[in-house]
């Protein structure tokens, strides 16, 4: 089913989409491997870490935090590609505990394939969400692409004390994440011609909502560690927390949110193929527990998501607090597991 109103099928000129464009986690730890640059003592956060952004010391109390995300289409309607985009770049300021303060947009677009007009309606979208972030989108550059590429380069200050890391968790913290997980595979069935037309708008509406709550979450002393959860599904960013933390996360797989009706494309096996890949790179660190569904939670828990929620460690001395901010912004606020000195795996499911 054809669920946009004009003709244009943006995800039919890219072989990615969303953040399931990323280059898998043990690629990229390859390439990463000995390439790194000038140190500074006032670099707080680097490539030495698999953070969300980059964060520097600016010497007055505040950090700089400093991101850029971009990547292929994961929805065909030009409008939702951009504000999808926007809130996916922005949301790695939020999960750093910032503010945004600034965008600059990255745009790659097939000039002979695309008009001009289609690109104009991205941007449109990024400025839509960027202004609900309350930022301007003050610039960016732009390229002559094979496929449509579009993202931003954000901005945002955080004070040095509130700025969160996604590998400074605790034992005995609880973990949190704020949006369902299945993105990945709704977005593939939406690919494949077989979203059912009521999944289209709940897939959109998250897509597209910012993680603002992670501006709130970062002024909590007792929240130890954040991230988002993005291209290498839950299970990867959890991992990067709890291996980056040496310690072990143990999680309640029935606890874990999931956009409703997931089980039915699931049933069709409708999964992406970065899936696998996110599995392969690593399935030895994580282990599960008799009476897991282990078929369907390999198919969800290394799913990529695009924009997905933030994932929150926190003391549980302070768990009614953050279920309350999670509450008040409409965010998931049952807590999902919890984090524990390291053991046989770095994740275990239950």
């Amino acid at each position: 089913m054809n669920l946009v109103s004009d003709e244009i099928r943006l995800t039919q000129f890219s072989h990615g989409a969303g953040c399931g464009c990323k280059i898998a986690p043990k690629v990229l730890e390859e390439i990463l491997q000995n390439n790194k640059g000038i140190s500074s003592n006032r670099l707080l956060v680097g490539n030495d870490s698999r953070d969300d952004a980059a964060a520097y010391d600016l010497g007055n109390g505040q950090a700089l935090i400093s991101t850029t995300d971009f990547f292929m289409p994961i929805v065909d309607d030009p409008f939702h590609f951009g504000r999808i985009a926007a809130a996916n770049a922005i949301s790695d300021v939020y999960a750093m505990g910032g503010t945004p303060i600034m965008a600059l947009a990255v745009l790659g677009w097939p000039v002979s394939k695309l008009g001009s007009d289609v690109a104009q309606r991205v941007i449109s979208g990024g400025i839509s969400v960027c202004n609900e972030a309350g930022i301007p989108l003050a610039g960016g550059h732009s390229i002559d692409s094979p496929e449509p590429i579009f993202g931003l380069s954000v901005n945002g200050l955080v004070a040095r004390e509130h700025l969160k890391q996604n590998n400074t968790a605790q034992s005995g913290d609880l973990l949190f994440l704020t949006k369902p997980i299945g993105v990945g595979i709704f977005s593939t069935a939406l690919k494949r011609g077989l979203l059912r037309e009521e999944d289209y708008a709940p897939l959109i509406d998250q897509l597209s909502t910012l993680n603002k709550v992670g501006e709130q979450l970062g002024k909590i002393s007792e929240v130890h560690a954040m991230t988002d959860v993005t291209g290498f599904g839950f299970l990867g960013h959890l991992l990067e927390m709890a291996e980056g933390s040496g310690l072990t996360a143990e999680i309640e797989y029935t606890s874990i949110p999931k956009l409703p009706g997931v089980e039915s494309y699931l049933q069709q096996r409708i999964v992406p193929d970065s899936t696998y890949r996110n599995w392969n790179s690593y399935s030895e660190k994580v282990g599960f527990a008799k009476g897991v569904n282990v078929t369907e939670a390999f198919s969800l828990l290394p799913d990529p998501q695009t924009n997905g929620g933030l994932l929150i460690s926190v003391a549980e001395s302070a768990a009614d607090k953050v279920i309350s901010i999670l509450r008040s912004s409409n965010s998931y606020d049952r807590p999902i597991g919890r984090l524990s000195n390291h053991a046989d795996k770095f994740i275990q499911v239950k």
